[in-house]
């Protein structure tokens, strides 16, 4: 079994590390921390990345069983001999790939940075929107929306297709919007099914011998809104299994903190991050209806 220190770190972002394997092969890692307001939280929150893991493989598999256009993902194993013991459950041994400069987007509900777009323009990255819709108003049909790739401490912004044109050209700007759109609409209707709305999520894909391959993480907490159906009710921010609960505290009067001053965010409380850490755990049973303490690690 090999060990963590025998592969060289190419790459660390906000939540995952990645590992050099071989020439064709990398490991990526996912930890227990958490961002918020392009932030990286001080206080991590414990089983995040096995559960982030877990909810990218039932994912990965579900989308290559479901999709009447599979797009193939990077995902080689979940338990692979190559995968160290110290990093088992929350690590998997991926394919290399040549990644996109594009935050992949697709929304069917407006939220976040989308709700701050249309009140501004009546759009939300070029695609033009009915009026009257609000915060938690499902879009007439799931809308590509994608973003630029931010630096540790940026934030991403949105772009309209043009702009994916510009970065990548037309033909393959068609198919990232196509399978965007694709593989939102089978994980929504997936997770309606169980209850859940999937809100918005962001992908990342990749080329490998001219092919677009999924890859990074796959609607997660973390790159994911998801909401209870039952407690679904447009104009206000809804109750949700994301991180949205962190933020949330973060900008009450209990936190302290100072969103527009130059100080970092406080350490989390117990009780925010054992919530938080619950919301994870049962959006990953709610969606795929296994248990959380069946998974490996």
């Amino acid at each position: 079994m090999a060990t963590l220190a025998e592969y060289p770190l190419i790459a660390a972002g906000k939540v995952r590390e990645l590992y050099a394997v071989d020439d064709d092969h990398l490991l990526m890692v996912a930890s227990d921390r958490v961002s918020a307001y392009d932030h990286v939280l001080s206080t991590p929150i414990p089983d995040k990345g096995r559960v982030l893991t877990a909810m990218s493989v039932f994912w990965f598999e579900l989308l290559a069983d479901s999709m009447e256009n599979a797009v193939p993902h990077h995902m080689v194993a979940y338990d692979d001999p190559r995968i160290p013991t110290e990093v088992a459950g929350r690590a998997l041994l991926v394919r290399r790939l040549d990644m996109l400069p594009v935050e992949a987007v697709a929304r069917g509900y407006l939220a976040g940075s989308g709700t701050a777009d249309y009140r501004a323009t009546g759009a939300v990255c070029g695609v033009a929107l009915p009026e009257g819709l609000t915060e938690g108003s499902r879009l007439p049909e799931p809308i590509f929306t994608p973003a630029t790739k931010a630096e540790i401490g940026a934030h991403d912004e949105n772009i309209d297709f043009g702009a994916v044109v510009g970065l990548i050209g037309a033909d393959l700007a068609e198919r990232v919007r196509a399978l965007t759109l694709d593989i939102y609409r089978t994980a929504a209707a997936h997770a309606l099914d169980r209850g859940i709305i999937l809100a918005d999520t962001k992908i990342e894909l990749g080329l490998r011998g001219g092919e677009v391959v999924l890859g990074d993480e796959v609607l997660t907490p973390d790159s994911s809104r998801y909401w209870p159906t039952e407690t679904w009710e447009p104009g206000r921010a809804q109750p949700s299994y994301d991180k949205q609960y962190v933020r949330d505290w973060l900008t009450s009067p209990a936190s302290g903190w100072d969103r527009a001053a130059d100080g970092p965010p406080p350490p989390l409380p117990d009780e925010v991050v054992a919530n938080t850490r619950a919301r994870y755990v049962q959006a990953y049973e709610r969606l795929t209806g296994r248990e959380f303490a069946d998974w490996i690690g």
